[in-house]
């Protein structure tokens, strides 16, 4: 349990907030298996963008309950702060900013993990956001630029002194993308020396690995990214044994084809009948690539171009599994 402003998160294990994965649907269900909070795709400061329909899409709730947490990111001050007032007005309960995303697209124009080379825009841009709205802001970073300029400790206690309520570190630089060993020590280090909340992210995909990440770091909780592709029931096996002390087995077949089968429903609904079958492809592929004859299964499935083809597709696959592991 901790908090952020207002709220208390009960469970030590947040999503992650990953552009093109995190929509209201994944999210509605990784709170259903246990995330103690979820954070929205990333969405960009520049007003220009806010009336397309990717951009609407990352910022519905549906009934999601509170605290409801929305990543924005950004170079400007002043239009990070616009874009936090935004987004607040539509439902936003926490406004996350994105100063780790070690993604081109996004570092060439100076934002996300590029801001760490900068901490006085760093600064000024905290300011500038926590100044504008009058809900909790947070902040991901990446412990630094490269392996030789590491600054998370400099920034972390920017971010506090700036007034930001929790802070999550990706234990990698951002010249080390998603590659490479974890820094924990870092991430120790910045729990250390600030005394607001920070979430430990990086690698962290069993268990025993999240109990050894918050023993190790002393960090509030464990933030979880790619991990959950294709199994978002992490949140409840990590929350059981941080709790119980005992692993819990994986979903049976019939456990994890209902799941799979109600996140593909919930993907039509969100998306429609074209964005639905196209965008449940990869989290379809995800679930099953790992099981066997998945990857066969896969290609097959996405030719397929209607939600009834994908629906009964998923369902033949499961009842063959479930025929065949009772013939063996």
């Amino acid at each position: 349990m901790f908090t952020i402003g207002p709220y208390t998160v009960q469970n030590k294990t947040v999503l992650a907030p990953m552009a093109g994965v995190t929509d209201l649907p994944f999210r509605q269900l990784c709170r259903e298996m246990g995330a103690g909070l979820v954070v929205s795709e990333m969405v960009a400061s520049d007003p220009s963008t806010w009336g397309t329909r990717k951009s609407r899409l990352r910022i519905q709730f549906g009934d999601e309950p509170a605290p409801r947490s929305v990543q924005i990111a950004g170079y400007d001050p002043l239009m990070m702060a616009e874009a936090a007032r935004f987004n607040v007005s539509q439902g936003a309960q926490i406004i996350d900013i994105n100063m780790g995303c070690p993604a081109k697209k996004v570092c060439k124009r100076a934002a996300g993990s590029a801001l760490l080379q900068d901490p006085k825009l760093v600064s000024d841009i905290l300011h500038a956001v926590v100044a504008a709205v009058d809900v909790p802001v947070t902040l991901k970073i990446r412990t630094g630029w490269d392996r030789h300029n590491r600054n998370a400790v400099t920034i972390a206690k920017i971010a506090e002194e700036a007034g930001v309520a929790a802070l999550a570190v990706h234990g990698r630089t951002r010249a080390c993308r998603f590659v490479g060993e974890v820094e924990y020590d870092t991430i120790a280090q910045v729990v250390e020396a600030v005394s607001i909340p920070v979430l430990a992210n990086g690698d962290i995909s069993t268990p025993e690995k999240a109990q050894f990440v918050l023993q190790y770091t002393g960090a509030a909780a464990v933030m979880i990214g790619r991990a959950t592709q294709g199994s978002p029931w992490v949140f409840k096996q990590i929350n059981h044994y941080l709790e119980i002390g005992t692993l819990l087995p994986p979903p049976s077949l019939d456990e994890a084809g209902a799941i799979m089968l109600r996140h593909l429903i919930a993907l039509h609904d969100f998306y429609g009948e074209v964005g639905g079958t196209l965008i449940s492809r990869k989290h379809i592929g995800w679930y099953i690539n790992p099981m066997a004859g998945g990857k066969q299964f896969t290609q097959q499935f996405n030719k397929l171009e209607s939600t009834m083809e994908q629906q009964a597709s998923l369902r033949q696959f499961f009842e063959s599994a479930q025929y065949q592991e009772q013939a063996a």
